[in-house]
């Protein structure tokens, strides 16, 4: 791995949080545009848990369910929680604050993460990638599979996590929301 990479795998969390913050102070929620971020936010938290549930780490290839479709089906569901996250907060200031972030960290990220898949899994991920793009999905699975999602897979890998998460970040804009009136 570059040191480039690594620069940028590094500094990912370390600007994850004031980006976050920044969001929150940006925020400008409105009762509509809540429930509606909320709505997107809920598909992207289905989407994270379903590929959690799919996704044995560092033991097996995960090219079932979402990963059907994606190669990264839990990044693409945290896009949907930032947009979510971003239509709730009803400013344009938040969601460009959290895009140039998606833009800056996550090319980086998935290019590492597939070169450690190929890396661990050779021809077997070289061949999955011919078939399945990178982010935005296909509108058919590659291919049939026996996997079925797994309630302690989810577990194992916290996607629970996420949900809390989600609760959170909606609860802190409710707030904002009845605050600012």
């Amino acid at each position: 791995m570059s040191s480039t990479t690594n620069f940028w795998i590094k500094w990912r969390v370390r600007v994850g949080y004031p980006v976050g913050i920044a969001a929150f102070w940006f925020a400008r929620p409105q009762w509509n545009w809540l429930l509606c971020g909320v709505s997107v936010a809920i598909c992207g938290l289905l989407l994270r848990g379903y590929a959690a549930g799919h996704l044995r780490k560092h033991k097996q290839l995960a090219i079932s369910g979402p990963y059907a479709f994606t190669r990264n089906p839990l990044y693409l569901g945290s896009v949907l929680l930032a947009t979510g996250f971003s239509v709730a907060s009803h400013s344009w200031i938040s969601a460009a604050l959290l895009a140039a972030y998606l833009v800056i960290f996550y090319p980086v990220v998935i290019r590492r993460e597939q070169a450690e898949l190929k890396k661990l899994y050779g021809d077997a991920f070289v061949n999955y990638a011919s078939q399945v793009p990178a982010f935005w999905p296909r509108l058919t699975p590659a291919a049939a599979s026996t996997e079925h999602f797994s309630w302690p897979l989810y577990r194992q890998n916290r996607e629970y996590e996420a949900a809390i998460g989600l609760a959170v970040a909606m609860a802190i804009l409710w707030l904002l929301m009845l605050w600012r009136k």
